[in-house]
């Protein structure tokens, strides 16, 4: 069985995500979702976290890449990121990807956010096996334990990580919190389907 099959037998998923700031699409659509590395180059918004993207600068995969070198993205887009981000929500849009990316070669999981000094990395074959999508797709990450809350949000942040870059054909979808925020993405070009989900923000 195929991994992307196997995904959707453990989740009944059948797609994953990248939370990506609508300014991006126009360079998304002409060169598809670029790793960390290769984006540096090309004048684009970033909504990641300083801090959080000089942790991941030094991280390498292990029989693997930098990992500034993947693209990344996640099983679960409603995770602390887009939490992070709420107060830019009308300025970000949520791509779905096809699940048979989870088939290319060279793609790695990572079982919470890859940039964790507790993160396992895995091929994809066997990383759905090691991931505990309960607490992926789980709404809340919260617990009065602080532990276990910092475990349980790393874990919501599990991620699919694309050597170099993913074709723009790959995209499904876009999810939007409201009309405005579909407008803008329409005016920068985007020209597949977009639903309105506030509910997926915060």
């Amino acid at each position: 069985m195929k991994a992307s099959e196997r995904f959707t037998e453990i989740t009944g998923q059948t797609g994953i995500y990248n939370i990506q700031a609508i300014d991006n699409i126009p360079s998304i659509i002409r060169r598809g979702l670029l790793s960390n590395e290769r984006a540096v180059s090309i004048k684009h918004k970033s909504i990641a976290m300083d801090e959080v993207q000089a942790r991941r600068d030094n991280i390498i995969i292990p029989n693997g890449l930098k990992l500034h070198q993947y693209a990344n993205l996640y099983f679960d887009p409603r995770n602390p990121m887009l939490f992070k981000r709420k107060s830019q929500n009308e300025e970000i849009c949520i791509l779905k990807f096809d699940r048979v990316i989870l088939d290319f070669n060279g793609v790695v999981l990572s079982d919470r956010n890859a940039s964790s000094s507790y993160a396992a990395f895995y091929e994809a074959k066997y990383g759905l096996e090691n991931i505990d999508f309960k607490l992926v797709y789980a709404r809340y990450w919260t617990d009065d334990n602080y532990f276990e809350q910092c475990r349980r949000k790393s874990i919501k942040c599990a991620e699919v990580l694309v050597p170099y870059g993913i074709s723009y054909d790959y995209v499904v979808f876009a999810a939007v919190v409201n009309d405005a925020a579909a407008d803008r993405l329409r005016l920068n070009g985007f020209d597949k389907n977009i639903f309105i989900e506030p509910k997926i923000f915060f």
